[in-house]
Order: C-alpha cells, then sequence, then structure tokens
C-alpha cells in the first residue's frame, strides 16, 4: 500500500488518484479549445518525484498508467519519455516550494497576448477583475526562446521565486500553484483575463487601483 501520507492515504493510492486528476484536467482543457493538438502540459507533485504530460501526447487523451514520472534530477522513472519542457516545470519546483502543480498551455488569448509587441515586460495583463488578482497576480514576460532552448530555464528562475505565473513570448503562459485544481483555475482566469484584455483595447478601460488591489492582498493573503 505504501507510506502513509498526512491525509492517511497512502503514497501510492494519493500518486494514483493524481494520475486519474491530471487526465481528467486535461480532457476537459482540450474538450473547451485550451489545449489544441499534443501542445501544452501540465505535472504534478508527489512525495518521490513529479508527474509530468509526456511528450507529443494531447492532453485529451492521456493515459494515468503512462505519464511520466520523474525524480528531482529529470531522470525518468516510469512511463513514456517526458515533454520536451520538462525543465521548465523542474526550475518552477525548485524555485517554488509551495507549488504542487504546474499547467502550461499555448491557449489562444493568452498566447496571442504573448505575441503582442509594447507589453509591459513587469506585467503583461491590467488588473482588471477582482479574480485575475487574485488567481494569477502580477504577470511578468520572458523573453522569446526557441522550444526545448535549456537557457528559458535559467530565464525563468530569475521570477519564478516572486511570481506564481510567467507568460513566454510568443509561447504561452506557465502557472503554478499549491494544488492541482488551484493551477488549472488560474489557467483559466488568465486566459479568460487575456480575452477581455484584447477586446477592451479600443476602450476605455477602469482597471483596479493600488488601493484595491492592496486590499485584496490583505484580505485573502496573497502570496503571488
Amino acid at each position: 500500500m505504501g507510506e502513509a501520507g498526512p491525509n492517511g492515504m497512502s503514497n501510492s493510492a494519493r500518486e494514483q488518484l493524481l494520475r486519474e486528476r491530471i487526465v481528467s484536467h486535461g480532457r476537459s482543457l482540450f474538450e473547451r479549445g485550451l489545449a489544441a493538438g499534443s501542445s501544452g502540459n501540465i505535472s504534478a507533485r508527489l512525495d518521490d518525484g513529479w508527474l509530468l504530460t509526456p511528450t507529443d501526447s494531447c492532453l485529451g487523451q492521456l493515459d494515468p498508467a503512462r505519464l511520466s514520472k520523474l525524480d528531482w534530477n529529470g531522470k525518468l522513472l516510469s512511463g513514456d519519455p517526458p515533454s520536451k519542457e520538462a525543465f521548465l516545470h523542474r526550475v518552477m519546483y525548485g524555485e517554488r516550494a509551495g507549488a504542487n502543480a504546474i499547467v502550461h498551455l499555448h491557449a489562444t488569448y493568452s498566447a496571442a497576448v504573448s505575441c503582442m509587441d509594447g507589453l509591459d515586460p513587469q506585467n503583461c495583463l491590467p488588473p482588471l477583475t477582482a479574480y485575475f488578482v487574485m488567481k494569477v497576480g502580477r504577470l511578468p514576460l520572458i523573453p522569446y526562446h526557441r522550444p526545448g532552448d535549456v537557457a528559458l530555464a535559467e530565464a525563468i528562475r530569475g521570477l519564478a521565486r516572486t511570481h506564481s505565473s510567467l507568460l513566454l513570448a510568443n509561447h504561452g503562459p506557465i502557472v503554478s500553484a499549491p494544488s492541482l485544481e488551484a493551477a488549472v483555475y488560474a489557467t483559466e482566469e488568465l486566459e479568460e483575463t487575456a480575452k477581455l484584455f484584447l477586446l477592451l483595447r479600443d476602450a476605455p478601460v477602469r482597471t483596479l487601483t493600488e488601493a484595491q488591489i492592496a486590499e485584496l492582498r490583505s484580505v485573502f493573503a496573497l502570496k503571488h
């Protein structure tokens, strides 16, 4: 059965549950058009390593038993070969001890924003709603790197400790959170805010004030 975790569930049972939840969330994201083809990847932290969706896999057709299981050196322990973007996840986990799951998508609206010129590199999306501030916070821009370029890891390392979510230029967002559900929900909120941002480009916009943002951070103990 394996050693029992803090919630009374054995490590093996917890791992199986996480595998099934990754598959379920992946299917949902795919069916709602947030992950096309074989794009995007999802990971979750375990007590003895971490799970990641395999390379060239479709999030809508994942198999719990074939998810990649890796150690913290990036060695494959079981399952199919991991996504070539495994290093993105590993560096985020390394910098964010409270992160237990990461979602990286190429979703349409957030990817579109990542291609725009003139973005504020310290904060790509304005605080249009309280929910964006609560789930994402500030969204810095990481300069463009080709897919699989390990130099991207160092660019991420410089910002991941103080930001739970990052936008990769001409690519898409990578979002970490304390749980798998929280990472998925934050990714969805980011995508919706990107959609609002694009819809409102030619309209006068009233964003949240610094005082309103400070109130949210205080009331909800935000740590982004």
